[in-house]
């Protein structure tokens, strides 16, 4: 039952945060037809009952606007856009619902799977819940021999198809990420810790591209002339939130980006093959064309072989 609620509220959520300004007639319509409930209107109580019970559990305030024939709107809509982690729940579990409703679904909707590492999510969310250190066996990539050791666990990422979490060293003041598909086994310990006030993940991520957060290079300005489809590809999926256009034509557009030129940002780059050109900084040009040299370098000599 109550994971049965969970659900009605977030379609709720979901229906007017896609049509603002919905009346209630058009509410229970919706809900009549949408297969989570008994195919009947929804009644008035209920919903009052649910909008509460979304600011509570969300913080996600619905309001009518008198003015615009009592329509219902997240009051808070632009910081519910800007939080994507409740965005992402939203949009996760609106999905899980219409495939409860209608199981015909279920082989028409395919999702990305992480290969590994889910295994240790509970236990780190254990630990970050209470605040306690873990022992993790880590085995970076390119290492010999995995080692064990603690970890403050400060937070959780994922980014392409892997989960990181980034904390910080018990024996250092050093803040260190690590892929959870190379952790062999997780222990919390009964040592807690205190999350600094001064860490905050944004910050720590700042300017950056990826994973790594190279605190070593510097925030600068990029400019990119892409090509091709490429260019309605970047328009539309940003490499990075700084991304804004300069310039256009028939055949390119330039973007600016400022960000850390780190090695995850160069592999972005490369992923758009030959419809990229980096216009500056001069170093990072200097870079690609040096890896578009390493690559043509191996077909010369397979060719040659």
């Amino acid at each position: 039952m109550a994971a049965n609620k969970f659900g009605r509220y977030v379609w709720l959520v979901d229906l007017i945060r896609c049509h603002p300004y919905i009346t209630f007639r058009e509410i229970s319509d919706k809900w009549e037809n949408c297969g989570l409930g008994d195919g009947k209107p929804l009644p008035w109580k209920t919903f009052m009952n649910h909008k509460e019970a979304i600011q509570s559990i969300f913080d996600i305030i619905i309001s009518c606007n008198t003015k615009r024939g009592y329509g219902y709107y997240i009051e808070n809509a632009v910081q519910l856009k800007g939080d994507a982690f409740r965005s992402w729940l939203i949009d996760s579990y609106a999905t899980l619902n219409q495939l409860q409703a209608d199981r015909k679904l279920e082989q028409r909707i395919s999702f990305e799977k992480i290969p590994s590492g889910n295994n240790f999510l509970q236990t780190l969310l254990q630990a970050m819940r209470q605040n306690c250190a873990v022992e993790i066996t880590y085995q970076g990539f390119g290492k010999p021999h995995a080692n064990t050791f603690l970890v403050e666990p400060y937070h959780l990422k994922v980014y392409n198809r892997r989960w990181y979490l980034i904390g910080g060293s018990v024996y250092s003041e050093d803040i260190r990420t690590y892929a959870l598909d190379r952790i062999f086994n997780v222990e919390v310990t009964d040592t807690t810790f205190k999350l600094p006030d001064s860490f905050n993940i944004n910050e720590y991520f700042e300017g950056c591209v990826g994973i790594i957060a190279n605190r070593d290079i510097d925030i600068e300005r990029v400019v990119i002339k892409v090509y091709g489809w490429a260019r309605f590809y970047l328009a539309t999926l940003p490499i990075h939130d700084s991304q804004r256009e300069i310039s256009s034509d028939n055949e390119s557009t330039t973007f600016e980006i400022t960000v850390r030129p780190s090695y995850d940002f160069i592999q972005t780059l490369l992923q758009q093959a030959d419809q990229i050109e980096v216009i500056e900084p001069q170093w990072v040009k200097d870079e690609m064309c040096q890896i578009a040299e390493n690559i043509l370098s191996y077909y010369k000599k397979s060719n040659n072989g």
